[in-house]
């Protein structure tokens, strides 16, 4: 585990400059939100791998693809793609799951369909504990069900309907966070979903309009248990 001054950095260092990356890791590793066994087992293949985005590549594929909606959503929401020190690398990497989640979590937001707001964070909170990634996650579920959206009281009931559609999404979706995207950017969005499961009662996953205050590149509430 980072030392106590490293994970200090870390956070001053989301206040004051918006480096999300480091933080969202570490908050991770500082919960012990740690990965079932069978989905660390299906991590293995991306043990040290640090994805170097380049959006505007990205941004250059066909409409429709996931390389160019990713690219489109992070630049509408002025969001960056979130990086790992180098200096974090070897912490990493003994945490597949932290590591993995941390560096495809927006890809969650564009397969899914939950924008950025509080509700839509919620949303991608739902599925990852519809698919059984933590034990530790799976204890927060009454919390994040029933006291989010009070906390939150304007979105109480886009949180209350994201959690449970993302839940339900989850429960039936393929393992999602071994999806290989870094290979799959050519790909169409809507054929990734149908191979992944990502699709409810028969209806396709859409952006939600953003109809409440979106948190650009304050990612803070991502890395919450």
């Amino acid at each position: 585990m980072a030392s106590f001054n490293r994970t200090f950095q870390a956070f001053r260092d989301y206040f004051t400059t918006g480096q999300v990356g480091d933080v969202a890791l570490l908050k991770l590793r500082l919960f012990s939100i740690t990965a079932t066994p069978e989905l660390n087992r299906q991590l293995q293949p991306f043990v040290g791998q640090f994805p170097q985005i380049n959006l505007e590549a990205l941004s250059r594929l066909p409409e429709g693809t996931l390389g160019h909606e990713y690219a489109q959503h992070m630049h509408k929401n002025g969001i960056q793609p979130l990086e790992i020190s180098p200096d974090l690398h070897a912490e990493a990497s003994q945490d597949p799951f932290a590591l993995r989640y941390t560096v495809t979590h927006d890809i969650f937001h564009v397969l899914l369909g939950f924008d950025t707001s509080y509700a839509g964070e919620i949303g991608v909170l739902g599925f990852m504990i519809g698919q059984n990634y933590s034990r530790m996650l799976n204890a927060f579920r009454p919390f994040v069900k029933h006291v989010y959206p009070v906390l939150f009281f304007r979105q109480r009931q886009q949180m209350r309907e994201n959690f449970r559609r993302g839940e339900e999404l989850g429960k039936q979706a393929k393992m999602l966070l071994a999806y290989d995207f870094e290979n799959s950017w050519a790909k169409p969005v809507d054929e990734i979903r149908v191979e992944q499961g990502l699709i409810l009662n028969g209806l396709k996953q859409t952006n939600q309009q953003h109809t409440a205050p979106m948190l650009n590149n304050q990612h803070w509430f991502d890395a919450l248990p």
